[in-house]
């Protein structure tokens, strides 16, 4: 998630359609449906709506992609904290 983070929200946009794209041609499987998750919780934090492939929410276990993101903010913010009390 952190490295979706990082990236220009038009750089993210683009390497979202892009692995959309390539899901579809059967390059990528349908695990990526994880990342594409991600990806949209990084650009709606921005308040850029990216569309869900067609078949994500039978793919996807939302529950499961919620969970996973609160994780993720959770090490983040406890991992952010650590470095600023320790000075780094």
């Amino acid at each position: 998630m952190e490295f979706y983070e990082k990236l220009p929200t038009d750089f993210l946009i683009a390497f979202y359609h892009e692995v959309v794209k390539n899901i579809e041609k059967g390059i990528l499987s349908k695990n990526m449906y994880y990342e594409l998750g991600l990806m949209i919780s990084v650009a709606s934090q921005r308040g850029v709506t990216l569309g869900k492939p067609c078949d994500f929410e039978k793919v996807m276990d939302q529950e499961d992609l919620d969970e996973f993101i609160h994780f993720t903010y959770k090490f983040n913010k406890i991992r952010d904290e650590s470095l600023l009390a320790s000075g780094l």
